[in-house]
């Protein structure tokens, strides 16, 4: 990769969660639609998960956007593989096919 600082707490995120949603707010409190839709799918399904408030970095906001070489936030992970962002977790979740990918990757639930 490159030698982009926020990349190492990136990474370290990635490792030490199952899942991670790179986000504007918190899970509490989402900072836009985007965030808040993705938090709702993972919430609905009690998946447990941490939320990374890409806005308290600047350096982090946009160095996980190079991370994935994808352009948009919210970014979710899990087990260390990008899956996407809100539109395609949206269009995941609606389908089963995010509950079947979470189930696969023996994600934990809350539930």
């Amino acid at each position: 990769m490159t030698d982009n600082p926020a990349f190492d707490q990136i990474k370290q995120e990635i490792e030490d969660n199952s899942v991670v949603l790179f986000m504007k707010g918190t899970p509490m409190f989402p900072q836009c639609g985007f965030s808040a839709a993705v938090v709702h799918a993972l919430t609905q399904m009690g998946v447990k998960f941490k939320g990374v408030d890409v806005l308290t970095e600047p350096a982090l906001r946009e160095g996980i956007k190079a991370f994935a070489d994808w352009p948009t936030i919210p970014q979710l992970y899990v087990k260390g593989e990008f899956v996407g962002g809100c539109d395609i977790v949206r269009e995941m979740y609606e389908s089963g096919e995010l509950q079947t990918f979470l189930q696969e990757k023996e994600v934990e639930f809350a539930n």
